[in-house]
């Protein structure tokens, strides 16, 4: 990859140490033209008018995300959000009395709670897939789980917030298709850092965001739903645009992935997430996803030195989301320590809350989370793991 040119389109880069990539990235110069344009755009033509000349750089957003992941543009709904686009689909499913979802130890709070709500609502049961002595789900005892017929969906992320393995995918995919039932993947985390392909991966529905690792703007998600499914759920609600009023009694929902979408949406943020889409796949997933590994190998390796640090991640295949404790510093006062650095570093803390099951399991209260990116650098890393030996107290 060619890295200078990587961090000259990225004007952030110039301000701060930014190791919050699982947060929300730092745009890159066609990202924030692509937003700013369309605003101004707006502010001399008038909101619809501006998106009515924007009609084919709109449709080329899901022509682009259809490339990202191996999709069809007729699969994709551009949603406000990925918790939105999330929901979307969990709400849309016809889950009765009885049914059981299977997730994973590392599923994340904003998903569980829905998961919970319909335990309480709709009477389905919760279960949890074992994790095999990597911390990624078992994949025998998923097999074994699958063979009880009350079994209606297979739901987790890629990867968690608070680290973690980066789940075998493609493995829960076959053994899901092969038991006949659904698979809805979480690929927050995983869009943008790494290859993502949903007919290999085998799922029948994704959620993703715009923010983290692709590098658009907040407040931009989509979602994939493969088409034969598509057609056969109702959306949890309907609008003008997800569907049509034919009569005053009836009404047609569309026949593609946009009968999940609303009307009213974002234009310079859906614009911008295409201008993500696009920068990531000029740069090349691949090889992306290879640099961010190394980067986050290094870093852990730089982290194993530091006097009072224990590098918290698991799995056989790991991210770019390197998670760390400090023994006699908390998180929120670590992540306080780097940001006032003469040069800021950002870092963040994963709490409890936000994947509790894992981190109940492993005595985790918090950890320092520093995800890393491609435009990310060695002397990055060195700055950050320097700042860790002038902690006080440690």
């Amino acid at each position: 990859m060619d890295i200078e040119r990587l961090r000259a389109d990225t004007p952030g880069v110039g301000h701060v140490i930014h190791f919050n990539n699982a947060g929300a990235a730092l745009m890159p110069r066609p990202v924030i033209e692509a937003v700013t344009d369309h605003l101004h755009r707006e502010a001399r033509f008038g909101g619809y008018e501006a998106a009515g000349q924007q009609a084919q750089a709109l449709e080329d957003v899901y022509t682009a995300i259809g490339r990202l992941i191996n999709a069809q543009p007729a699969e994709i709904a551009v949603i406000e959000n990925a918790t939105r686009a999330w929901d979307m689909a969990f709400y849309s499913l016809p889950l009765r009395p009885g049914d059981v979802v299977l997730t994973s130890t590392t599923e994340y709070a904003g998903n569980y709670i829905p998961y919970l709500q319909l335990q309480r609502q709709r009477g389905i049961e919760l279960r949890i897939i074992p994790n095999d002595e990597h911390g990624q789900v078992c994949l025998a005892a998923l097999k074994t789980l699958l063979d009880d017929e009350r079994v209606a969906l297979v739901s987790l992320p890629v990867i968690a917030t608070n680290g973690g393995p980066v789940q075998p995918i493609e493995q829960i995919g076959a053994l899901t298709r092969a038991a006949g039932k659904l698979f809805l993947l979480d690929a927050c985390q995983g869009v943008g850092q790494m290859p993502l392909d949903v007919q290999k991966i085998g799922c029948h529905m994704l959620a993703a965001t715009s923010r983290k690792y692709l590098r658009g703007p907040r407040g931009m998600g989509f979602l994939y739903v493969e088409q034969s499914l598509c057609q056969t759920l109702e959306p949890a609600f309907l609008d003008l645009h997800a569907a049509s009023l034919l009569t005053a009694q009836t009404f047609a929902i569309r026949d593609d992935a946009r009968r999940f979408e609303n009307w009213e949406c974002n234009v310079a943020a859906k614009l911008g997430l295409g201008a993500a889409v696009a920068y990531a796949l000029t740069q090349g997933i691949e090889p992306m996803w290879l640099r961010i590994q190394g980067l986050a190998s290094h870093l852990r390796e730089q982290l194993a030195a530091v006097l009072g640090v224990t590098v918290q991640d698991r799995g056989a295949l790991r991210s770019g989301i390197v998670t760390f404790t400090h023994r006699t510093t908390s998180a929120t006062q670590l992540q306080q320590w780097l940001a006032g650095q003469a040069r800021p570093i950002n870092v963040s803390t994963s709490r409890v809350g936000s994947t509790l099951l894992d981190m109940q399991q492993r005595d985790l209260p918090e950890i320092s989370r520093a995800s890393l990116h491609a435009y990310n650098t060695h002397a990055e890393i060195e700055a950050l793991v320097q700042a860790l030996h002038r902690l006080p107290g440690g």
